[in-house]
């Protein structure tokens, strides 16, 4: 049977390739870390993939009847046996796959369901049919309400000169810096790093905008340049522009700050840099508290000024703003750049890896969990393309199109959404500076004397000179393709495609600007397969003299090589297998290059917006080398190609881009630290308002979180210690009066606890020792252990008598107040010993007081208890947990018509920031990872856990935790610590 013979074949070819690489392995062992091209995995994978499992049986039946005594054919029986069932499990993956799928979509169905059910409640009869309209809205409604957002949000103008915004930009990984950026150094360092300077720039030139900060990783590493050591580096500065008529300060223009996270000497690739992401956000947290009273101080009139938005760029970043927008509680924006749920469905295709190699090498399950955290706290995702809305984000739990559509027609009609939410997505294609961009003459002449911007031909620029030293023939028109040498940007097949057709050769000649390299043995095994590949491909199909392929080109050098491209009447190609957006080809229209480019992603939409070239599949080499014979042979569609890249290339200016973002953005609920209260207040405000941030100015007692290991040295000495205190005391007293006798002491000591104050007596503190209990026995009630922890703690801070005085306590629990007050009385330990007391999970933060006449041991945070209802709705979530925990029940095997609930409501620890429910079962109690989609599904944006030995499910807001809670404080210096 032809079948089989040709399957033996590649079975005979795996035993002499798999011998041979077993003989090279045992004098190379890290074959594979090198990049060097394998075999055996290859031939399997063909086989696996391309043969069907009926002739792999046959063939292995033939081999058992036919087989004799020889080893190699006993090999040959068992591993075609292996490989049959390998052929066997990957169909019951791909099942799986799909099962996995529908049980996907009717998920969402279901969640959908369930939300209108839930929201309906307020609706009139009429509002229901608008409602159930916008799940099935038609393509012209669509467009409809698409054009009438855009009436809605104001354009940002220049009457907004006098609004001094302080905007923070977040790019965690790569290597980020101003100039003679390093893009294609690595996987890292591409187009992101690129986007996010030039973003900074034109933002700080922007009516209106103040400041701009990009926060990314500081690293001092020999192997990289000093620069991305330095803290700051300033990218321009705002009294630059003479046309910006406020008034600048010290302060004002873009700068890059390098927060240090994880060792200082390392440079990290992003997959590496999740353990770090906590201690980056206590570094920008520093620094942003310390601009606003900087900014407060130039622009803000005493008060400070808090950033207007932060901006994480990719699941990093975006999880880094998340925290740092809920501890601030300012809005937050995302773009994803690359998503993870996307990369994952496109290497599982492959099938060359499985999910839990695929998440060993990228872990990638941390980073779709930081994508779906990002889109819990955003308020608004910026997109390239309506592509990436619809079939990237539409994979995830926290966003579905419909449902989006619902909310926001509630939310337009003013219905409660019962803390319901879905992120705004707004598509706003990248910026590009110009500045660069010479429009060219259309009469383009390599051999006179002059070139159309008067530079002689003899004096060109050293990057030209090395890709045209490559050439037989430089004056030919010359195909451009620049892009890292990453196997999903296809770049052997394009080669394969010039290689293989002849014409094509003869016409042009083809530049590969594959980022930097010193030596293909040290970069990346990708890398280095894909670079090793096209020097293999160029050897041969012969194509010395017709393709370059230079080393190293720098940053400033990219303007030049499109310049040289469109001297030589040549075309701009991304043969991308999938492109996000494009940047490259608005590059490339910009110098007056056609475009050939990929169908799939974003190149879709700036080939409608620019209408210079043509789009290709980038599986089909004959359709590449076609698209590019076209465009180079007809001159007259050359040059339409390049007079409508011109004509419609200021779509994409920074200016317009900055606009638009600036106008989505003031669209976004504006929210502020609530503890800023106290700089705007007047006499006349009434007691009950927060205090804000009456410790703002004692530094020495701000917390600490990150594990940098440095120190909070005291800033100042006692005595300007204790004129801050009085500072603040008289700022009690204006606002409370029945603290006026009080707050007229001469001097502020810790023995005035006693005196009569409506509110916790102030301590100076340089360290906080938190205390974090998790001790339950099986009922989930505490142990001895706990209260033997909290003396042996206290014992052991109370006997250095050097850090006794200048030391706090903080209790986190997950028990509520009540449970925690009553333990601690058991145990002989008093309430006004803690600074500071998180309970329920962080849903609650309660400080101690000490007056006479006083009944209660400590009273509630207001400020945190407003800072965390941003999302929150106790009901909603009640309701729906407690409808998903009795569909669980009737799915149980194990379960009669009369058994028990899995939970039911906790009673004594619900309270406003915390649903409670005790659980009965725990082998049939829902995975939380299972309920958090779910909810997701439904809008619903919370923190769940099972907790106190899980025995209870607890559900705080989405701005609330333990570690939160901790880190809020930090903001205005532990405010009100006793």
């Amino acid at each position: 049977m032809a079948g089989n013979e040709w399957i033996n074949g590649y079975l005979e070819a795996i035993l002499d390739s798999g011998t041979a690489i077993a003989d090279e392995q045992k004098q190379q062992l890290d074959l594979g870390e090198r990049g060097h091209f394998n075999p055996t995995k290859y031939f399997v994978e063909e086989v696996v993939m391309t043969v069907d499992e009926s002739d792999l049986y046959r063939t292995w039946i033939k081999v058992v009847a036919t087989r004799n005594s020889r080893e190699r054919s006993t090999r040959l029986e068992n591993m075609c046996w292996r490989i049959w069932h390998l052929t066997r499990k990957k169909k019951q993956l791909e099942l799986e796959d799909v099962q996995r799928m529908v049980n996907r979509r009717w998920e969402r169905e279901q969640g959908r369901r369930d939300a209108t059910e839930d929201m309906s409640e307020d609706l009139s009869e009429g509002e229901k049919g608008d409602m159930l309209g916008e799940l099935v809205q038609t393509p012209r409604k669509s467009f409809q309400r698409n054009f009438s957002d855009l009436q809605a949000d104001q354009a940002w103008s220049d009457d907004n000169k006098g609004k001094k915004l302080y905007i923070v930009l977040i790019s965690l990984h790569g290597l980020v810096r101003g100039e003679n950026m390093e893009l294609g150094r690595d996987s890292d360092t591409g187009g992101q790093v690129k986007y996010v300077v030039e973003l900074s720039r034109a933002l700080a030139m922007m009516p209106g905008v103040y400041r701009v900060d990009l926060f990314t990783r500081q690293i001092s590493s020999s192997d990289i340049d000093w620069s991305y050591g330095e803290p700051t580096e300033m990218l321009t500065s705002g009294s630059d522009e003479a046309d910006r008529e406020e008034v600048v300060g010290e302060s004002a223009g873009a700068y890059i700050i390098r927060i240090p996270c994880g060792p200082r000497d390392k440079y990290f690739r992003k997959e590496m840099l999740w353990p770090y992401i906590q201690e980056f956000v206590d570094g920008a947290l520093a620094h942003i508290l310390n601009m606003s009273r900087v900014l407060g101080e130039q622009i803000g009139e005493g008060c400070p000024v808090w950033p207007y938005v932060i901006h994480g760029h990719y699941a990093d970043a975006g999880d880094a703003a998340a925290l740092l927008s809920g501890a601030l509680n300012v809005p937050m924006v995302l773009t994803g750049h690359s998503l993870g749920r996307n990369k994952l469905e496109q290497l599982l295709k492959q099938g060359r890896q499985s999910k839990e190699d695929i998440d060993a090498t990228y872990k990638i399950m941390r980073r779709i969990e930081a994508e779906e955290l990002s889109l819990d706290a955003a308020e608004l995702i910026i997109t390239s393309t309506q592509q990436e809305i619809v079939e990237q984000w539409g994979l995830y739990d926290g966003f579905d199109v419909k449902l989006e559509r619902v909310l926001r027609a509630r939310y337009r009609r003013g219905v409660n959404c019962h803390g319901r939410y879905m992120p705004r997505m707004a598509v706003i294609p990248p910026g590009m500076d110009f500045s660069s961009v010479v429009v060219q003459d259309e009469t383009m002449d390599m051999d006179g004397e002059t070139t159309t911007d008067g530079i002689s031909p003899k004096a060109v620029s050293p990057i030209c000179s090395d890709v045209m030293r490559f050439f037989t023939n430089p004056h030919k028109p010359m195909i451009l393709a620049l892009s890292r040498p990453d196997p999903k940007k296809n770049i052997t097949t394009l080669l394969k495609a010039f290689g293989e057709c002849r014409p094509l050769r003869e016409l042009a000649n083809l530049t590969l600007i594959m980022g930097n390299r010193d030596n293909i043995d040290e970069m990346s095994s990708g890398n280095a397969n894909v670079l090793t590949m096209v020097l293999k491909l160029i050897d041969k199909y012969d194509l010395y003299g017709f393709v370059a392929y230079p080393k190293h080109h720098k940053q400033s050098d990219v303007p030049d090589i499109y310049r040289l491209a469109a001297k030589t009447k040549g075309v701009f190609i991304n043969p991308a297998l999938v492109e996000p957006f494009g940047l490259t080809l608005i590059e490339a229209a910009a110098h007056g290059l056609p475009t050939v480019a990929t169908k799939n992603g974003g190149p879709v939409d700036i080939h409608r917006a620019l209408n210079n070239g043509l789009l290709v599949d980038p599986h089909d080499q004959n359709a590449i080398a076609d698209a590019l014979l076209n465009l180079l042979g007809d001159k007259n569609l050359w040059s339409d190609c390049r007079k409508n890249g011109w004509r419609n290339i200021h779509l994409f200016s920074w200016p317009e881009h900055c606009r638009t973002y600036l106008t989505k953005v003031a669209a976004c609920r504006m929210r502020h630290p609530q503890w800023q209260m106290d700089n705007v207040m007047d006499d006349d405000m009434v007691a009950e308002e927060s205090l804000g941030d009456s410790l703002k100015d004692v530094q020495e007692s701000s917390l600490r979180l990150s594990i940098d290991g440095e120190k909070n040295p005291l800033a100042k000495g006692d005595t300007q210690v204790h004129d801050q205190v009085e500072h603040i005391m008289h700022k009690i007293k204006r606002q409370v009066p029945e603290a006026r006798d009080a707050a007229n002491s001469s001097k502020v000591t810790e023995s005035s606890s006693s005196s009569s104050n409506k509110y916790p007596i102030l301590r100076k503190r340089r360290r906080l020792f938190v205390i974090a209990l998790d001790c339950y026995n099986d009922q989930g009630d505490p142990e001895v252990t706990w209260l033997q922890v909290i003396q042996e703690t206290f014992k052991a801070v109370r006997s250095d008598s050097q850090i006794s005085n200048v030391s706090g306590f903080a209790l986190s629990t997950a028990m509520p107040v009540s449970e925690t007050l009553e333990l601690l009385k058991s145990g002989n330990i008093q309430a006004k010993d803690f600074d500071v007391m998180i309970c329920s999970s962080g849903g609650e933060m309660y400080y101690p007081v000490s007056y006479q006449g006083s009944e209660e041991d400590v009273c509630l945070d207001s400020d945190y208890a407003k800072h965390i209802e941003y999302r929150w709705g106790h009901d909603g979530v009640r309701r729906t947990i407690t409808k998903l925990m009795k569909s669980q029940e009737g799915q149980g095997e194990h379960h009669s018509e009369n058994s028990s609930r899995v939970v039911e409501e906790d009673m004594t620890s619900n309270n406003e920031h915390c649903v409670s429910f005790l659980v009965k079962d725990r082998t049939e109690a829902m995975p939380v990872d299972n309920l958090r989609q779910k909810l997701r599904m439904r809008g619903l944006r919370c923190h769940l856990m099972y907790c106190r030995n899980s025995t209870r499910l607890q559900v705080i807001p989405l701005l609330a935790s333990r570690s939160q809670a901790l880190r809020i404080p930090q903001e205005d210096n532990l405010k009100r610590r006793r």
